[in-house]
């Protein structure tokens, strides 16, 4: 079996409760966390799930956006980060 590593540019919106939501928006899928750490912790999950599915059953899913694109659009609460992901790929 073969790895490959994917990269996508996500979107982290801080809330007033310290709880912090995650956004992919060139995949359209979010996730949460009570706290920056453990949002990162299931974006990262997040992502490497969704594309294992999508590459298993062949599903096309979007190429990442440049990071930069992203966060001209992020407001001062919102920041954007890279996530990345170690997917399995059989050959």
């Amino acid at each position: 079996m073969k790895k490959r590593q994917y990269i996508y540019p996500a979107i982290f919106i801080k809330d007033e409760d310290e709880s912090c939501q995650v956004l992919f928006p060139d995949l359209n899928i979010y996730t949460d966390g009570k706290n920056m750490t453990e949002a990162y912790v299931y974006a990262k999950g997040l992502l490497k799930s969704y594309l294992s599915y999508a590459i298993k059953y062949e599903i096309d899913f979007n190429k990442p956006t440049n990071i930069e694109k992203i966060m001209e659009k992020c407001k001062p609460s919102e920041i954007a980060m890279y996530i990345d992901a170690i997917v399995d790929i059989e050959e």
